[in-house]
């Protein structure tokens, strides 16, 4: 799914209503009946919204909502500013909803005296994505008023205040929504940190805005949806061979961090790699042929990576657990200068890279680096805000033509033509030691079945949050564990292969 910016979602409407063709006020009244349906799915155990309502288009949809609400027998109050000068739409809609005798229609002020019941339910469409200003005055003071209030929050396309394409400045005033109810495209500003931390959950609402314009603009901006997903997975064919889906060499642990050479190992054999070998110090033996009996152990040292040999026929993922010892800096940056294809880089490896003069020229072209904030930091240096993050992380992935996987929350795929991905898998249950080693395991592995380097990055990412939330579903997101990530591999599996297969 493309991601755009207001100024293309502001044409979007248009296209849509110059070439459907529909009226405006059609596609607000579409727009809210999305919205209603949504609602009355899923809060059926609240009677009461209080609807608070700007004069701009995002006031229109608030208008339309409190009308089809009441109608489907909730009972609705609204809150206007009584003196604002309203938008054509939203005017229209304000003097129908005036017409029915059972809503009530209040000024802001008034909400200082409103009783908030346990089943009283806000609803915001004060601003939409046509601010362009922070939040100042009495509306200010409102905001921070509906903020203080326990009661669930549901914003229309965005929370008031938001910015969806930058980042507010540090003092501004947001609504923090518990849900927003947004209109066909995610949004950028709902998946960084800093920005998203104010919707909630995101239910994003098809309103059928233009399909000729959404695949005629362009846009380097995306999340990995199931379409995305489904076009780059490749089902296993029945006459294939172990050799059909490549060798793996996983290069990781040392004394104390054997944990991560088997995490990782164990993620490379479980998402389909041919042959997996392990190259890891002698002391991981036996906690390796015990864990990973189907992985090749290969002797890289005795208590920490001493050498790392070169097979071109395999491919690398490298970092997890290695350490930094000088010995094993050297072995790593010996055989940098020796692949002649691209290569997986994470951890210790990233670290390694980041403390030697120009080791970022070391790292095969087409590569994938696995960085999360503070090792990116390292490697190229600090940023204000995320935004500039992956500002940065595009001109170093087309400096040095490597694939960056940037761990986030929502997890960003850079490529080098300036590509952004967007995960919209996983939780916070992955906020643990050793699942960054289970994605290093899975990329190899999807490399090596001669997926691109973008595919197998995309596929990784979002294959190991779709298995994380699987885990966090039998065992919490507190409790969860990598392994029980790992566990849930073959649902993931199972789930792509259904989405994927041809039926009569």
């Amino acid at each position: 799914m493309k991601i755009f910016t207001a100024e293309q979602i502001r044409k979007g409407d248009l296209y849509t209503i110059n070439n459907e063709p529909i009226l405006s006020i059609q596609l607000m009244e579409r727009a809210a009946l999305a919205c209603v349906n949504w609602i009355s799915e899923n809060c059926k155990n609240h009677r009461n919204f209080a609807v608070f309502c700007g004069n701009g288009n995002n006031g229109g949809d608030g208008f339309a909502i409190a009308r089809m609400l009441y109608q489907k027998g909730f009972d609705v109050d609204v809150f206007i500013n009584s003196k604002a000068k309203y938008s054509e739409n939203a005017n229209e809609n304000l003097k129908e909803l005036k017409e029915l005798s059972g809503v009530l229609i209040k000024n802001f002020k008034d909400a200082e005296s409103y009783r908030f019941d346990s089943r009283t339910i806000i609803i915001d469409a004060l601003f939409g994505i046509g601010l362009s200003r922070n939040i100042e005055g009495d509306l200010k003071d409102l905001i921070d008023f509906l903020n203080q209030k326990k009661n669930i929050k549901i914003s229309i396309d965005v929370p008031s205040g938001l910015f969806i394409d930058r980042i507010a400045d540090e003092n501004s005033t947001i609504l923090k929504a518990d849900y927003t109810l947004s209109f066909q495209l995610w949004k950028k500003g709902f998946l960084h940190p800093e920005t998203g931390k104010y919707t909630g959950k995101v239910e994003i609402l098809d309103i059928n805005l233009s399909e000729e314009y959404i695949s005629q603009t362009d846009t380097n901006d995306f999340v990995i949806d199931d379409e995305v997903v489904k076009n780059i997975f490749k089902p296993r064919n029945d006459f294939s061979h172990k050799g059909t889906f490549g060798k793996v060499t996983i290069v990781a642990g040392s004394y104390g961090k054997i944990g991560a050479a088997v995490l990782a190992t164990q993620a490379a054999l479980k998402t389909g790699a041919g042959l997996t070998f392990v190259h890891a110090p002698k002391c991981g033996y036996d906690i390796l042929q015990t864990s990973c009996p189907e992985a090749m152990f290969i002797d890289g040292g005795n208590q920490k990576i001493e050498n790392i040999e070169l097979d071109e026929n395999s491919v690398y993922g490298i970092g997890p657990g290695i350490g930094k010892d000088e010995k094993t800096q050297k072995a790593l940056l010996k055989f940098l200068k020796e692949p002649s294809q691209p290569v997986v880089l994470d951890a210790d490896a990233l670290n390694v890279i980041a403390e030697t003069k120009d080791g970022l020229q070391l790292i095969p072209k087409k590569s994938i680096i696995t960085p999360h904030p503070k090792e990116f930091e390292r490697l190229f240096g600090a940023t204000k805000d995320s935004f500039e993050r992956t500002d940065l992380a595009k001109k170093k992935s087309k400096e040095l033509d490597i694939i960056i996987v940037l761990k986030d929350h929502h997890t960003q795929i850079i490529t080098p033509e300036g590509n952004v991905f967007y995960n919209l898998t996983g939780n916070s249950g992955l906020a643990k030691g050793g699942s960054g080693d289970v994605l290093t395991g899975i990329i190899t592995s999807f490399l090596a079945q001669k997926y691109t380097e973008e595919e197998a990055a995309i596929l990784g990412v979002w294959f190991h949050g779709k298995a994380a939330d699987f885990a966090s579903i039998k065992h919490s997101k507190e409790a969860m564990l990598p392994t029980d990530v790992i566990n849930e591999f073959g649902k993931v599996f199972e789930e792509i292969n259904e989405k994927v297969e041809i039926k009569l």
